[in-house]
């Protein structure tokens, strides 16, 4: 434990990419980074201790780099088997093939769920009852991949082989079945993009942008458009309704007047 608990922080700031790295990555470099993203993402976080106690997300992730490791080298089984025991313990189901990157953070974890070909890149945060699901019955690439940053908010579902650029954010509940562009927002059922990449901050204060209750609503814009239309409508309808009583107003008067000058003559 004791790589663990002595994690830098220089590397909680680190956004460096894993192709930046002049040599390639330890088992125990990953998981440090696993550890330090979680103080720069979650402000519950109070210390490494209990972080690596108490988290489930990360502890469901040291295990899948475990598993990943077997799975790679042919340990079917075996790789199949740990990731079987960590789903017990965290109630995250990552499948040992996935390929997953530096300071993965998935906050909560229950009812995360991860399938086989799904990869994901750097710097990628998850929230409960997310699903990297697949849509073939085919071999083959069939899960979504995850671009560099992207965040996914509680209860997504991304399904199918197709990909989510970098920087996007996923909204809660959004099931999302086609590409999505780097930096794009992406809310509703099925998945809509609301918002270009200018429109939003990438990185706030030096952190990855976490706002991601401050999704817009499409169909709530809508709606109120509607509204502030139907009460337009309503106010030139109720003066049209005054400009025709008047007029006829004015048409019985004069029609009386000329029927008493008819009876004066």
């Amino acid at each position: 434990m004791s790589f663990i608990l002595t994690t830098s922080a220089s590397r909680t700031a680190s956004c460096t990419n894993r192709a930046d790295r002049s040599t390639p990555p330890s088992l125990i470099a990953t998981i440090r980074e696993d550890i330090a993203c979680v103080k720069a993402r979650d402000p519950a976080a109070r210390g490494t201790l209990e972080i690596v106690l108490t988290y489930p997300g990360v502890h469901a992730i040291v295990w899948h780099r475990l598993a990943n490791r077997l799975w790679r080298q042919g340990f079917r089984f075996p790789a199949r088997f740990l990731s079987w025991a960590a789903r017990l313990v965290t109630n995250v189901d990552i499948h040992p093939g996935a390929t997953v990157g530096w300071r993965f953070f998935i906050d909560h974890g229950a009812g995360v769920v991860i399938g086989e070909t799904a990869e994901v890149g750097d710097d990628v945060t998850l929230y409960h009852g997310v699903t990297l699901g697949g849509t073939s019955w085919a071999p083959g690439k069939r899960h979504p991949t995850l671009e560099s940053g992207v965040l996914v908010g509680a209860g997504a579902k991304i399904l199918g082989a197709i990909t989510v650029g970098a920087g996007c954010r996923v909204g809660a509940n959004a099931v999302v079945i086609k590409d999505v562009p780097p930096g794009m927002t992406v809310v509703g059922i099925p998945g809509r993009i609301v918002r270009p990449a200018a429109e939003r901050r990438r990185v706030v204060h030096g952190r990855i942008d976490l706002d991601h209750h401050l999704m817009p609503d499409p169909v709530g814009d809508a709606v109120a458009s509607l509204v502030d239309r139907i009460s337009f409508l309503e106010l030139r309808i109720s003066r049209l309704q005054r400009q025709l009583a008047g007029s006829r107003l004015e048409t019985t008067v004069s029609d009386q007047g000329e029927r008493n000058e008819q009876l004066f003559r």
